[in-house]
């Protein structure tokens, strides 16, 4: 039986819809606010601290952030990302039906990382990897190591559904299947081509 490993931002999560109130928070514009979050996102996947990475975003738009703050934009942050998908938490239903073996690896901060594991969805997965707590993300080669590891299975075993290609890629060259994610019901047709799951309707 293949592990299905899922990403979560944009997967099983909808896209934020807090980087308005975000940016407010910091006297920016939502344009210019994205592009400050993303630009110091990633040292933030790979396990720095809720207040660096917001002091980082801060000093980019010439806003100083203090601990109260911080707390303030994680909570809100965190709570954006907290919006699962209503056709992928069926499809998540319906491989745990099936017994199949379901795994999370999603760039995420820690601080995320605690919270989405109380979240109800995460009783259809057997492991829940987030890069935060490795201190290395994807697409670092690294990563798939330390999964296929937690897995206990070889990487070929896995099949991994991510919605950006630079980390389709990354899994492809650790020797993992791996496609494109564009949304629940184009994953389900592929994986009842690969016999995961059979033709009937979930």
């Amino acid at each position: 039986m293949r592990w299905i490993v899922f990403d979560y931002g944009e997967v099983i999560s909808r896209q934020s819809e807090a980087l308005p109130v975000l940016a407010d928070l910091l006297g920016a514009t939502t344009d210019e606010f994205t592009t400050a979050y993303w630009g110091e996102r990633h040292p933030y996947d790979l396990g720095c601290s809720d207040l660096d990475f917001w002091r980082a975003v801060g000093e980019r738009l010439g806003t100083r952030v203090d601990e109260a703050l911080s707390a303030r934009l994680t909570e809100i942050d965190v709570a954006g990302w907290l919006h699962p998908d209503k056709g992928t938490l069926a499809l998540l239903a319906e491989l745990d039906e099936a017994g199949v073996p379901l795994a999370l690896l999603s760039n995420a901060p820690s601080s995320f990382g605690r919270v989405a594991e109380r979240q109800a969805w995460t009783r259809h997965f057997q492991h829940l990897v987030f890069s935060g707590d490795l201190g290395v993300a994807k697409p670092d080669e690294r990563i798939w190591r330390e999964l296929a590891r937690r897995l206990g299975a070889e990487p070929a075993d896995c099949v991994f559904l991510d919605d950006r290609q630079v980390n389709v890629d990354g899994a492809l060259a650790a020797g993992m299947s791996a496609w494109l994610w564009r949304g629940s019901a184009g994953a389900r047709e592929e994986l009842v081509r690969l016999s995961v799951l059979d033709g009937r309707p979930g």
